[in-house]
């Protein structure tokens, strides 16, 4: 709470060592009238960023010093719940999708839309669902449009496998792979990598919780 009694608004924590891009994103907010801070290292962040504060971290899986990950983790360990939204390169998408597994929200290839990341942390930004089971139905009724391939494309896909490396896997070509890819893309009804991830972490958690129940 601020000193006049009010509750402060959510501050979207921006992490990179490259100071442009901290200047980028910074700007970019702003003019979504969001409010932001800028740190440039995941030290930074942790000596000055007041975490307990409602907000989303906006950082790169790969910096110097501290990565991504390893911050991640790290506030996951002193039970920080902040969402997270990871920006990647294509050669760390596999990081990305871990990152999605241990509980970050979204992440985002490089290079992005602005409009997209703006679009993304505000969706980040609102409260997380805690009961996945009517998710599940409706990623279930989806999943179940898929055909055998296609559901065996998209176990390595959401792996963060390459289309040549499904493509090895599988013994297929890469083209035969991004067809696949297209028709599950638009089977599930994912816009994005990240978004395909989720719903397969939303079927597996659903899928492990009745598992539980029934035990």
């Amino acid at each position: 709470m601020s000193k006049s009694g009010h509750a402060e608004a959510p501050v979207i924590f921006v992490i990179d060592d490259d100071a442009g891009m901290r200047a980028a994103l910074q700007r970019l907010f702003r003019s979504a009238e969001l409010a932001v801070e800028t740190f440039d290292s995941a030290q930074d962040l942790l000596a000055r960023g007041d975490l307990e504060r409602a907000g989303v971290l906006v950082l790169d899986v790969m910096m110097p010093g501290m990565t991504g990950l390893e911050l991640q983790a790290l506030l996951i360990e002193r039970n920080i719940g902040i969402p997270v939204v990871f920006l990647t390169g294509a050669q760390s998408v596999p990081m990305a999708v871990t990152a999605m597994r241990r509980g970050a929200v979204d992440f985002l290839e490089k290079p992005f839309e602005n409009d997209d990341l703006v679009k993304r942390v505000r969706q980040a930004l609102r409260p997380r669902a805690k009961d996945d089971r009517a998710l599940h139905v409706e990623y279930d009724r989806r999943a179940k449009l898929l055909t055998p391939r296609e559901r065996e494309v998209m176990e390595c896909v959401v792996k963060g496998q390459t289309s040549k490396e499904v493509g090895r896997t599988l013994d297929v070509s890469p083209r035969t792979v991004e067809i696949h890819r297209t028709r599950i893309m638009d089977k599930m009804q994912a816009g994005s990598l990240a978004e395909l991830v989720g719903m397969v972490l939303t079927l597996a958690r659903s899928d492990i919780s009745r598992e539980r129940s029934s035990g």
